[in-house]
């Protein structure tokens, strides 16, 4: 509301004078409590001073021997009792008898008291002890009526309340309400006036119409107002181009004009219509009509038109654009989600199928789908894809089935856009001789089928081309156009980069794989000691490091070893390489498994330490293993594990044990020694050694895989092979993301007949009789052929034995797939092969055992040394193995 407005002038009027109102108001009501004010003090000290004055025995008090202490509390009485500030008896020379102010008593009293000597009463303002006072002075007289003293009371007044301070809040509410009213009153009065003129005056008023009729004529958009009687009394230039209405159309009926009778409807309907659209001549105009009198006002419509001709053209392009962007938004979040390139595949011909086309295929090259790169074509070389996918609305169409090796015809789009690199157009197949090149009967299907239209582009991502991907239309959507190709060239390169992607994730798994298997063992080692199966599956994503091994010992004995590298992929792969073949080295040393781990692990730690050093270079620290030596020939298993989940024994009869070992910490952590542990292990069990992949997963606790594995190994009548499967059937997940070691070793005792032991004194005598001895065994097991070489094989170490040795001396020869003649002794001083000088007298005894056994060694025992050599045996020697059971 402006100022300047009639709205405005009045406001700041009646503001005006409401505030001269109350400020007149204001002024008057504080002269008047001013004067009412001094009256009041007045009078009420007036009489309190006569009351006080004539009161009885105020006399008598005053001619008494101690008026003070007599009058002063009457006057504090009085003076409370009246109102006043105070009230004081003196004597007729005014010194007071009495004051509020104890100090004052005795001192002259302030005032005139001289007209009240001569029995005048006064009243005056005076500045007191107590301030600015007005006070009475009345005299005291005796019943003779002579003057024998004076009263004087007063108060300040200030102290004297007024009625200004009650009657000033309701003027000033009276104000406000009137202020308040007068506010409302100029609003109405001011929307009122802005209703009518919008806050306009003439000038500005007329100004309006002028920019009104200008801009109305200039809009792209008609304007025609009908009034109620069916007269137009507006239509701009454009409703006029619209409709083809004449210049001079206001005032005319709309009767007159000639229109179609569904556009004068719309002109004279006063209903509401939005964006309708109206045929007029070879215009789509897009119509909208409101009544004029909903709000009030005169009676007609106003209605509005659009050329709508040329946005109907570009929305239908806008929809074609909008439903391309959707469609390759779909392809971006399907395609792609995996790196296996046959699913990728589908994941694009399923996209394309479901909106762009109604038939796609995917083809690609055979090394592809290996991981390799396609070799370049030869001049006039055949192009042999694979079919890998294909999707559509029906499953029974003519194109190639999925996983078919297609020969491409030269001259067909296939080959060209496969060897150009280029996408290739068949608007109509019909009509193309090329495309008909390449099978004459399933050309005529595909025509028969429906199929009229294709597109064929190459898949090629980082210079690779992979293949090709083939979208067909049938008759009925209409065939492909030039604008369809960079829609299908970006699907093709989306899919590409993905195909391309899991290409080399599958070279470098099927590296991996080909790097883990090279790296596991080929084939199991001839043993007789255990009936061995075994299952090694690969983590369906990426390569881990498990890895199992079964080494063969002196003795007959055999080396179980099971263990768990963390980590995937080619890292994980060769550090289990290196860690089995430090495995492998030492149990050439022959030692107790808890020894083997402790060196395994100071190799893990030096590994570490060689690693960290390089940046980026992965630690191996928190790699598992468990490592068993099973002896058959007193049916006994030494254990001893780093981490590893403990193995399982099956008895005989079915009873499943889970042997507790002590856990020991992962290699490579140290600072702890690892225990060993000897078990029982009678003939015809199993042990059953596995990683944590087998028994754990994202879904399954490992205790619940424990119960799951004990429950199925809990049958005696199966073979290792068929435990095996069993177990994999029941803990394989759906989705293996580790790898699985599954080692199955059931268990043989070397006959007793197969081994022979005694006792040798430590005397030169006791050497022929070693080989007397053995050969009395050796003849008894039929070996003949064998006792010569055995007869110089104990000499030489029975000989050595007694020379260098302290205590009992022990012979003990095995019978097994090989002969195996062993001298224990109690020294801890291993034996050396050297080269005798042709003047030494000794030296010559272990190279001849060199030469003449297989194998030979020392095994390091609590109670000293074994030195140990393996003899192959004539092949009637092995007719029949010599294992128990």
């Amino acid at each position: 509301m402006s100022i300047h407005s009639v709205a405005g002038q009045m406001f700041v009027l009646q503001v005006s004078i409401v505030l001269l109102l109350v400020v007149t108001a204001v002024v008057a009501m504080l002269i008047q409590s001013r004067s009412d004010r001094f009256d009041a003090a007045r009078d009420r000290s007036l009489a309190a001073a006569q009351a006080f004055a004539h009161a009885p025995g105020l006399v008598a008090a005053m001619q008494g021997p101690d008026p003070t202490a007599v009058l002063q509390p009457l006057a504090d009485e009085a003076r409370k009792a009246a109102g006043v500030d105070f009230v004081v008896v003196t004597d007729r020379n005014g010194i007071r008898y009495t004051h509020p102010d104890p100090s004052q008593i005795g001192k002259r009293f302030v005032g005139t008291i001289e007209p009240s000597l001569h029995g005048q009463v006064t009243i005056e303002q005076v500045h007191g002890p107590l301030g600015f006072e007005y006070q009475a002075v009345v005299p005291v007289e005796d019943s003779h009526g002579a003057v024998v003293g004076i009263v004087a009371s007063g108060m300040k007044v200030a102290n004297v309340s007024s009625a200004f301070n009650r009657q000033l809040p309701v003027v000033l509410g009276a104000g406000a309400a009137a202020l308040g009213l007068a506010t409302a009153g100029t609003a109405l009065v001011g929307r009122r006036l802005l209703r009518q003129t919008r806050g306009l005056g003439p000038e500005e008023m007329t100004r309006m119409y002028e920019h009104h009729d200008a801009v109305l004529h200039a809009v792209r958009e008609g304007v025609a107002i009908v009034g109620g009687d069916g007269r137009v009394l507006l239509a701009n230039d454009e409703a006029r181009r619209l409709l083809d209405l004449p210049p001079d159309v206001e005032g005319r009926t709309v009767a007159e004009l000639d229109l179609a009778p569904r556009t004068a409807e719309l002109l004279l309907s006063d209903r509401a219509v939005t964006d309708e659209v109206l045929p007029v001549g070879d215009r789509l105009l897009a119509v909208n009509n409101r009544p004029t009198d909903s709000g009030g006002g005169p009676p007609g419509s106003v209605t509005t038109l659009r050329d709508s001709t040329e946005l109907r053209a570009l929305a239908g392009k806008a929809e074609v654009a909008r439903s391309r962007l959707r469609l390759l938004y779909e392809a971006s979040v399907a395609i792609g989600t995996t790196l296996d390139i046959r699913r990728t595949a589908q994941e694009l011909v399923g996209t394309a199928a479901q909106e762009f086309c109604d038939y796609a295929s995917a083809d690609l090259a055979e090394a592809v789908l290996h991981g390799e790169e396609p070799r370049p074509l030869a001049a006039d070389a055949p192009v042999e894809l694979r079919r890998v996918a294909v999707a559509g609305a029906r499953a029974d169409s003519p194109l190639y089935p999925e996983g078919e090796l297609v020969r491409w015809a030269q001259g067909t789009p296939q080959t060209t856009g496969f060897v150009s690199g280029r996408p290739t157009l068949v608007t109509e197949l019909a009509t193309d001789t090329g495309w008909r090149r390449q099978d004459a009967e399933r050309t005529e299907a595909v025509l028969e089928f429906g199929l009229a239209s294709l597109m064929v582009v190459p898949l090629s991502a980082r210079g690779v081309l992979m293949g090709i991907a083939c979208f067909w239309r049938s008759r009925g959507r209409g065939p492909f156009e030039e604008e369809d190709l960079s829609l299908a060239e970006e699907l093709a390169a989306r899919a590409a980069v993905s195909i391309d992607n899991a290409r080399r994730y599958t070279r470098e798994h099927t590296m991996a794989v080909t790097l883990q298997h090279s790296l596991l063992p080929r084939a199991l080692p001839e043993q007789s000691a255990l009936d061995i199966a075994y299952r090694y599956l690969p983590a369906q994503a990426g390569v881990g490091g498990d890895w199992f091994d079964v080494i063969p010992l002196p003795g007959t004995r055999v080396a179980l070893v099971v263990g768990d590298v963390v980590g995937h992929g080619l890292h994980a792969a060769a550090t289990m390489g290196r860690l089995r073949t430090a495995v492998q080295n030492f149990s050439t040393l022959d030692l107790p498994p808890d020894e083997l781990l402790g060196h395994l692990d100071e190799l893990v730690a030096h590994i570490d330490q060689e690693t960290a050093a390089a940046e980026g270079e992965l630690a191996i620290t928190g790699a598992t293993c468990l490592y068993a030596i099973y002896d058959p020939t007193t049916a006994t298993c030494a254990l001893a594990r780093a981490g590893h989940p403990p193995p399982a024994l099956v008895h005989a009869d079915g009873t499943v044990e889970i042997l507790m070992l002590p856990a020991g910490p992962p290699l490579g952590l140290g600072g702890m020694p690892f225990e060993a542990t000897e078990v029982r292990v009678p003939e015809g069990s199993s042990l059953v050694l596995y990683t944590d992949g087998l028994i754990e997963d994202r879904t399954r606790d490992i205790s619940v895989g424990l119960e799951i594995l004990t429950a199925t190994l809990a049958h005696a009548d199966r073979s290792p092979q068929e435990v095996c499967d069993a177990v994999i059937d029941a803990l394989l997940p759906a989705r293996q993301t580790d790898d699985i070691a599954l080692l199955v070793a059931r268990t043989r005792v070397l006959a007793p007949d197969r081994t022979t032991e005694w006792e040798v004194t430590a005397t030169p005598a006791a050497v022929a009789q070693a080989r007397a001895e053995a050969t009395r065994q050796l003849t008894e097991w039929g070996l003949e052929e064998s006792v010569f070489v055995t007869e110089l094989v104990l000499s030489e170490l029975v000989t050595n034995a007694i020379r260098y040795a302290s205590g009992p001396i022990r012979v003990r020869l095995l019978y097994d797939r090989t002969l195996i003649c062993e001298v224990a002794d109690t020294s801890s001083t291993a034996p050396h092969l050297r080269y005798a000088a042709a003047e030494d007298e000794g030296g010559r005894g272990l190279f001849l055992v060199a030469q003449l056994a297989e194998r030979w060694g020392v095994r390091y025992t609590p109670e000293g040394k074994t030195i140990w050599a393996e003899q192959l045996l004539q092949p009637s020697g092995l007719l029949d193995w010599p294992v128990g059971g």
